[in-house]
């Protein structure tokens, strides 16, 4: 028990920043959120990994065009799969890429998720990494607790959306983290508001400002906005990577301004 331990210990000092990305509730963009958040640091010059823990639907390697792809196994373990765009790597793992097939279903309980995400921290060389990227499963369950327990994160992400029911679930996430001691870096309030491509008039689709409202109740950081933008479904279908693709855009400006306040949080904590 202990040697397992140390070997985890070592593989995790080797990680400087750990972030869990999190969600109340299905529906709200969380995988969408941890993809670009991960590409985009990936592309500013930080060494990147992104590890997609949601066992039942990984849908990280269809958002970046790699479903074909398979992990590597090596004497020193498995090799993540890697995508390299210019000088631009990011390393990813994800259950998918150990699936028969796209539409294999994974019924598994609790302690065989367990074991699986276990393998994917102690087995997978990561090697030396500025920031791994957890994209978790919606909800408070086996996946977001066996994260916490393993890899005692240096901070969770909250996403949701404006609206109430969202804004009820985020609040569940946020005390989860607290009640595991992650420290929060804040909430995200994705689909906030769309500029009509017509008259240039903000539309709120689905209300706008719940997010910051909430992080204000709760004593939590706000991390910003990202606005609805139609190519960020356009670029998750095609498995591109929307921060790649559409830089100029507010939605690619946005992420920008939250991996600003994500590192600053970091630097503070």
């Amino acid at each position: 028990m202990k040697e397992t331990k140390d070997k985890l210990d070592k593989k995790l000092s080797k990680i400087k920043n750990k972030i869990m990305v999190m969600s109340g509730k299905g529906g709200v963009g969380k995988t969408t959120v941890a993809v670009n958040l991960a590409f985009q640091l990936a592309l500013i010059g930080n060494k990147t990994g992104l590890l997609d823990a949601d066992i039942h639907g990984p849908n990280v390697p269809k958002m970046l065009g790699i479903e074909d792809k398979r992990p590597e196994a090596s004497s020193m373990g498995i090799k993540p799969v890697k995508i390299q765009i210019g000088k631009t790597q990011l390393e990813i793992m994800s259950m998918a890429f150990l699936l028969p097939d796209i539409n294999h279903a994974v019924i598994w309980r609790g302690p065989l998720k367990m074991g699986a995400i276990k393998q994917f921290i102690e087995e997978v060389e990561w090697g030396d990494l500025d920031y791994l990227i957890v994209d978790l499963p919606p909800g408070t369950g086996d996946e977001p607790l066996s994260i916490a327990q393993l890899m005692q994160p240096d901070g969770a992400v909250i996403v949701t959306t404006p609206q109430d029911v969202a804004l009820l679930d985020s609040r569940k996430a946020v005390n989860f983290a607290k009640q595991v001691n992650v420290p929060i870096i804040g909430i995200i309030e994705n689909m906030s508001g769309f500029k009509c491509p017509h008259c240039s008039r903000e539309i709120e689709l689905f209300k706008i400002g719940g997010g910051e409202k909430a992080a204000n109740e709760l004593g939590v950081g706000f991390l910003g906005r990202i606005p609805i933008d139609p190519e960020i479904v356009n670029s998750g279908d095609l498995g591109k990577p929307f921060v790649l693709v559409n830089p100029g855009s507010d939605a690619a400006r946005s992420f920008n301004e939250i991996i600003d306040k994500i590192k600053n949080n970091l630097l503070k904590g």
